[in-house]
């Protein structure tokens, strides 16, 4: 019988996190979640850490490696949103942000490779995000951290090459997450909101963690073994569609 993989999840408490969770369960994958919030559910091993916490993030990482009994898919899946132009964010909020979002997921990978470097079939898939591509407005902080994200997920996979350590990203385009329903919730007109963001995306509607889910297993699984430096991205054609209005004759 085979010997099941073994997955952490960072952010694997909701949102993209949980569906990939979700996902890679259904492919016979043990899987735990690192995260600042316990899942809802049980059943599912997870330990509580801050991703600026350097010591917190080796501790919580070696304790699911151990439950899990070694690792071969890392998920750095974690992060947090910020709204604002290049003047909007105070120094200490683009520190934040980025010490989550980019030096967060350094130290998590940084406490598993040595266990990755034990796998046959080692795979990491980072989340970064459209934003780190296409330029939106209003989202200037955030858009540099994915940024970095992407470029960090090439260095890594050029770095890890020769130990057959796979390093993928996902470009997610605006996907409905927790985050994005509490950028809703605080605006003046949440369902005009709501309608505005659906029409971005060219196929009419937010991205769904379950279709990013997917997309990360994909990348993950031993069957993407020669995938590397890749990128998906999962936007509704957002960034290479420009369809033509349609209309209707009366």
């Amino acid at each position: 019988m085979a010997v099941p993989l073994k997955a952490i999840v960072t952010g694997g408490a909701s949102g993209i996190g949980a569906a990939t969770v979700a996902k890679l369960t259904e492919h016979g994958v043990r899987v735990a979640v690192l995260d600042v919030n316990e899942p809802p559910s049980g059943g599912t091993p997870f330990a509580l850490a801050d991703l600026t916490d350097d010591a917190a993030v080796r501790r919580a990482t070696a304790a699911l490696i151990s439950e899990l009994d070694g690792l071969d898919i890392l998920v750095n899946n974690a992060g947090i949103g910020a709204a604002g132009t290049v003047e909007t964010n105070p120094d200490d909020e683009w520190h934040r942000v980025f010490d989550v979002n980019v030096v967060g997921l350094v130290r998590v990978t940084r406490a598993a490779l040595p266990a990755l470097r034990r796998s046959p079939s080692a795979a990491i898939v980072n989340t970064s995000s459209v934003v780190a591509t296409t330029g939106l407005s209003n989202r200037a902080l955030y858009s540099a951290t994915k940024g970095a994200v992407l470029s960090l997920t090439l260095a890594m996979s050029a770095d890890l090459l020769a130990e057959d350590i796979r390093v993928n990203a996902v470009l997610p385009g605006t996907t409905d997450t927790p985050w994005v329903g509490r950028l809703l919730d605080a605006a003046d007109d949440p369902e005009a909101e709501r309608a505005a963001l659906n029409a971005r995306q060219p196929h009419g509607r937010l991205v769904r963690p379950e279709e990013v889910a997917a997309a990360i297993a994909f990348l993950a699984l031993p069957g993407a073994a020669s995938l590397t430096g890749s990128t998906i991205t999962i936007d509704g054609g957002l960034t290479t569609l420009r369809p033509q209005p349609t209309t209707r004759e009366s």
